[in-house]
């Protein structure tokens, strides 16, 4: 990145940073309910599409991120990158041990993740050097680098709302799975900074960041409809299952899953050239949520 670039580099707040830690987490789902917002299966299906997608896409962020690792120049980025990486590794850990407690329920999400798999592992996995030459190759590595800093501003907006949806507790949500969600939602928001630094530090273009936006949001809406029209379809105990986007705007509206205003007002601050993710989200929310985790404190006194 040039002086001028470096000039114009959107500023990060530095009391928002800290050190990063993976905390290794396992969650018991014996007594959790296929349904575990009670009575709502639409609700709790948005939601479970996090385990269709989290396992592959988390483990493609650690292939790209230790590819990246040999072009760092700051130390302290590269000591981020190294905790974001753990934190990633345990993230996809946690979410692939959902789907045999599904399966037990009746619902195979097989079908689903095998796509999902291939879509990480080929379309975005890596090129072989007969079919691209070494400048080719780093774009495509830069390229992907900003489709990480894209999503993750979305992992980061789902993770502060988790933090914040006291309506799924009001509505009796299962205190497992939402400790899942909001121990990943609050390391989320801890790491939220991680891959735009990156980026912005092995490139930064504007250009780049708002083509990977367009690029990694239509195709988080994309497979996200497709997810939820899956579970509802595959559902045993669910007659002519549907989803509409009305049904998610109306549980947006109620609290239960983030409201489409918010979903879209997320889009010009990530494009807003003075962005930088360590201005949106608490990191103290975060980390007084992890310090009472009945996951993060039961993995604490594991590793102590």
């Amino acid at each position: 990145m040039s002086n001028k670039q470096a000039a114009r580099a959107p500023q990060p707040v530095d009391a928002e940073r800290t050190p990063l830690t993976a905390r290794k987490v396992s969650f018991s789902w014996e007594d959790t309910p296929l349904h575990w917002v009670p009575d709502d299966p639409f609700t709790t299906h948005t939601i479970n599409v996090l385990h269709l997608l989290l396992p592959a896409g988390e483990r493609w962020f650690v292939h790209v991120y230790k590819q990246v690792l040999p072009l760092i120049r700051d130390e302290r980025l590269r000591e981020d990158v190294i905790g974001f990486i753990g934190q990633e590794a345990m993230h996809s850990q946690a979410h692939d041990e959902v789907l045999p407690h599904l399966r037990e329920q009746g619902l195979d999400p097989t079908p689903y993740t095998a796509q999902v798999d291939w879509m990480f592992e080929k379309m975005l996995g890596d090129r072989t050097p007969p079919l691209l030459g070494r400048r080719m190759r780093r774009w495509w590595l830069l390229e992907r680098v900003a489709l990480i800093a894209a999503i993750e501003h979305y992992t980061a907006f789902l993770g502060d709302w988790v933090l914040n949806a006291g309506e799924l507790d009001r509505r009796g949500a299962d205190p497992t799975m939402l400790d899942l969600l909001r121990w990943h939602g609050a390391e989320e928001v801890e790491h939220r900074s991680v891959a735009f630094d990156l980026f912005t530090h092995l490139d930064g273009g504007y250009r780049r960041r708002a083509r990977t936006w367009a690029t990694a949001f239509t195709a988080l809406v994309f497979l996200w409809q497709r997810g939820i029209r899956f579970f509802m379809a595959n559902d045993p105990t669910v007659r002519h299952g549907r989803a509409t986007f009305r049904d998610f705007h109306r549980r947006g509206r109620r609290g239960l899953l983030p409201s489409t205003s918010a979903v879209l007002r997320s889009a010009p601050r990530y494009l807003s050239r003075a962005y930088h993710p360590s201005q949106e989200g608490s990191t103290a929310q975060a980390v007084a949520y992890l310090a009472a985790s009945p996951a993060a404190r039961a993995a604490e006194r594991r590793a102590g």
